[in-house]
């Protein structure tokens, strides 16, 4: 965003060294009252009013179940591709625009096999998940 730009009207307008600028704002916002009157002021003086409805409101966080399914359809396009589930740790899917981090993804969720839902173990077995 150059000096003098209008904010982001929502999700993906504005991505600045891999922040999403309106999701950053909308947690800035969402937050406002555990902000010190420093932040509050220096956010205002960029033109951004919490009880503006010129603020997008785009969710600051996704839930766990949502995390899930986006890494999900990752492991399920990857293993469509390549025929295996055993990317590089640092390999990223892209799924819907969005960078899957699938590696990692995998790794973590083998080490915390025993606290995976079965429901959960059974989607990524079926994909052939090497436990």
């Amino acid at each position: 965003m150059q000096a003098g730009g209008a904010l982001p009207a929502g999700p993906g307008d504005v991505v600045a060294q891999d922040e999403d600028l309106a999701v950053w704002i909308a947690g800035q916002v969402a937050g406002w009252d555990r902000l010190v009157p420093a932040q509050r002021y220096l956010l205002e003086s960029l033109g951004i009013d919490p009880d503006s409805e010129s603020v997008a409101a785009v969710s600051a966080r996704r839930s766990q179940d949502d995390r899930w399914a986006a890494n999900l359809a990752a492991a399920r396009q990857f293993h469509a591709r390549e025929g295996h589930l055993q990317p590089a740790r640092k390999h990223i899917e892209i799924v819907g625009g969005e960078e899957i981090k699938l590696g990692a993804f995998l790794d973590n969720t083998r080490r915390r096999a025993g606290k995976q839902s079965a429901e959960r173990r059974a989607d990524l077995d079926a994909l052939g998940m090497r436990w």
